[in-house]
Parts: C-alpha cells; structure tokens; sequence
C-alpha cells in the first residue's frame, strides 16, 4: 500500500493551484486547502497578522500535502479503517469533510451492519468498517467509490449550479465523477452513454 503522504501528495496534485470558483461553496482554494482551513489553522504564512487570500496564494504544495496528513487523515482517525479503503475515504474527506465518513457509515448500514451516521470515526465504525471488509473483501472499496460518485450526483440534482463539476460543457464525465471512479475497478465505472442518462434531467 501506498503511504499517507504519497497518497497526499496525489490529492494534493489532483486539486491543483489556487482556484476562486464563486460556484464552489467552499470557497477559494489552493492545493485543496480551503482559507477556511487556513484561519481554522491559525497559518499567518506572510505574517502581516491576519490569514487571509494572501497567505492562501504562499501556501506550498509541501505544506498543503502537511495539512492533509495531520488535519485531514490522522485528525479524523481515517488510519483506522481496512487499509484498501483509506485512499478514497482520505480523497474524499479532503473534498467533502465529514460527509465522507457518514457515506462510509450509511454505506455499512445498508450492508446491515448498523452504525450513528454521525461523520466520526470512532471504534463502532472502525469495527463496523473492519467487519465489512472481512465479508467483502473484493467489493468493499468499490461499493464505497459508488456511493462516493451517486453522493456528487445527487448534489449536483439539488443544486444546479454544482453540476459543472459532475458534467462537462460537451456533456463528458466532470472532475467529481472522474475523482471517484480513479477508486472504482473498471468494470463498474459508467459508461460515457450511462452517464449521460444519468444527468439527462439536467438539460
């Protein structure tokens, strides 16, 4: 398995540089760190006595690869879920905070191992988790990446201006699609006509 700051440094890579999309909720951005994590931090990296874009724009791909590892990886607990399934649920706590693990906690109820959907990682969910993957071991981490690429789906549904990034403007796969299905075996990514069908309704 790869190690936490190799697959860091991949996610670090797969969000890019500074970005200030108004249609992004999060914010601006860079490297994937939000200035919301940034203030959260305290990192006055020009040290002019405030966080602000400034100091967003001087962030280092090293330190945002840091961030991650500590604050993103560690702090949340994700080390002690089945090794197979930490690189996605890593992915996708950096792209959507707690909302990854409460798709992991909804995903094991619906396998009937009953867990709180509360987007902590505690030692029911690290048991829950262990559980699942001892039962399907071939399917745990694709099951997950789907429930990860209908999650994106179903936001962009509720939230059109969110759909840029699940739909390309000649109708292809978005970034959040392709981010999840980079986790899911080839066999069950969708389709270029499957996905079409899918945002369809969009039109």
């Amino acid at each position: 398995m790869q190690s936490v700051h190799d697959i860091a440094t991949e996610i670090v890579a797969r969000e890019g540089g500074y970005a200030n999309d108004p249609a992004d909720p999060g914010g601006p951005t860079n490297h994937g760190v939000t200035l919301a994590t940034l203030r959260g931090l305290a990192l006055d990296l020009n040290r002019d006595g405030k966080v602000d874009v400034a100091d967003l724009r001087r962030l280092t791909p090293a330190q945002a690869t840091d961030i991650f590892v500590r604050d993103y990886f560690e702090r949340p607990g994700i080390g002690t879920l089945p090794e197979p399934l930490q690189p996605s649920v890593f992915d996708m706590y950096v792209n959507a905070g707690a909302n990854a693990v409460k798709i992991l906690q909804r995903l094991l109820c619906d396998m009937r191992i009953p867990v709180t959907v509360d987007g902590l990682i505690g030692p029911q969910t690290s048991a829950a988790a262990a559980k699942a993957q001892a039962a399907a071991p071939a399917y745990l981490v694709d099951a997950y990446g789907i429930a990860r690429r209908n999650y994106y789906y179903a936001l962009a549904d509720a939230r059109p201006a969110s759909r840029k990034y699940c739909r390309t403007r000649a109708g292809g796969k978005g970034g959040w699609i392709l981010r999840a299905e980079a986790f899911i075996s080839p066999k069950y990514r969708l389709t270029d006509a499957e996905h079409a069908a899918r945002v369809a309704a969009w039109a």
